[in-house]
């Protein structure tokens, strides 16, 4: 029998770990309300620029706190004032004098870190409130790389879209008209190889011909790396990158996040930087397009209908992976529940 605790974590994102949840350039000082691994968030920036998040929940009522001020430091309910600081501390109720409300800590308040125009969130369980290091792939850290962000909502599991960029032999037919997979053999021996932070699963005799490898990390965040290969008119800076991060919404849906990256400096970052705004980011887009089309229009249930075979084998050893994490942080709550009651 399944555990409904472990397929809820399954479902809708394991928890203790990092999240990309927003592109920098869609949160200014408005109050941003979205919908993470099934949570419901409020996002702002105060008056140093920096962001906060919270639950978007007054708990007066329950309204949306994002149809609110930002005050800088707090938000303020559109519906009857309450003001919620940063750290989820009620600090003003002012339609009631002495209010019991204030000075009580009545929201989760989500560990907030910036980086590479991508906005990520800490989402730990109750055992792992205090937010683990996150360490980013070197194309995301390195001041040698120059990255993109590119990010789209996707009307399937998160699962899904991990699964599919496990899947290097797609691009060979799905993707077979793309400006960069067009070329390579349609039939491949596939390979699992250990990295330093999980695992590479590649095709054997070919490389850097067409989307012939990917790798798994986890590093505080579980990210997805590859190349693609790329023409020389497709500008300076060698090799192509991209490296992805797929965030849960809710059982159905997820963002997806890539960064296009090149290794590049100077005034070649710069051309490189133009060329792909102008002539790659579309082709791009098209592919993406691809890769959604064919997931959104996978039934829910798909997993319990395949048969697999050998170029399913990475795929198979991250949903292993994931599973075996889940199974650990469903055990380790209910070993705390006898003490807690």
């Amino acid at each position: 029998m399944k555990n409904p605790q472990v397929e809820r974590l399954l479902s809708l994102g394991i928890r203790n770990r990092w999240y990309p949840v927003a592109a920098s350039y869609t949160v200014g000082k408005k109050p941003v309300g979205l919908t993470r691994l099934g949570e419901r968030i409020v996002l702002w920036r105060d008056d140093a620029g920096q962001v906060h998040a919270l639950e978007d929940r007054c708990p007066h009522r329950g309204a949306r706190l994002s149809l609110g001020w930002n005050l800088g430091d707090r938000v303020a309910c559109w519906y009857h004032g309450v003001e919620v600081a940063q750290d989820g501390v009620v600090a003003r109720v002012p339609a009631v004098d002495k209010c019991p409300l204030e000075g009580r800590r009545c929201l989760k308040a989500y560990p907030v870190r910036e980086h590479q125009d991508g906005i990520f969130l800490w989402f730990g369980d109750a055992l792992n409130a205090t937010p683990q290091p996150l360490e980013f792939p070197e194309e995301l850290s390195s001041p040698e790389w120059s990255s993109m962000l590119c990010t789209a909502h996707w009307k399937c599991n998160y699962r899904y879209a991990i699964e599919n960029v496990m899947d290097p032999m797609h691009g060979a037919y799905l993707h077979a008209i793309s400006h960069s997979m067009a070329e390579g053999d349609k039939t491949a021996v596939m390979r699992i190889r250990k990295t330093q932070h999980g695992l590479m699963f590649e095709k054997e005799g070919q490389r850097d011909v067409n989307f012939d490898w990917t790798e798994f990390g986890d590093t505080g965040a579980q990210w997805l790396r590859l190349s693609i290969p790329y023409r020389k008119n497709a500008g300076p800076g060698g090799q192509f990158f991209i490296v992805g991060f797929v965030t849960p919404v809710d059982e159905g849906n997820c963002r997806v996040f890539f960064w296009r990256c090149r290794k590049v400096q100077g005034w070649q970052r710069g051309v490189w930087r133009f060329l792909y705004r102008n002539r790659l980011e579309g082709l791009h887009w098209d592919v993406l397009e691809q890769d959604r089309i064919v997931l959104e229009n996978m039934a829910a249930d798909a997993r319990d209908h395949e048969f697999l075979y050998q170029h399913d084998t990475g795929m198979a050893h991250v949903r292993r992976l994931l599973q075996k994490e889940a199974e650990a942080q469903a055990a380790a709550l209910a070993a705390t529940r006898p003490a807690a009651e």
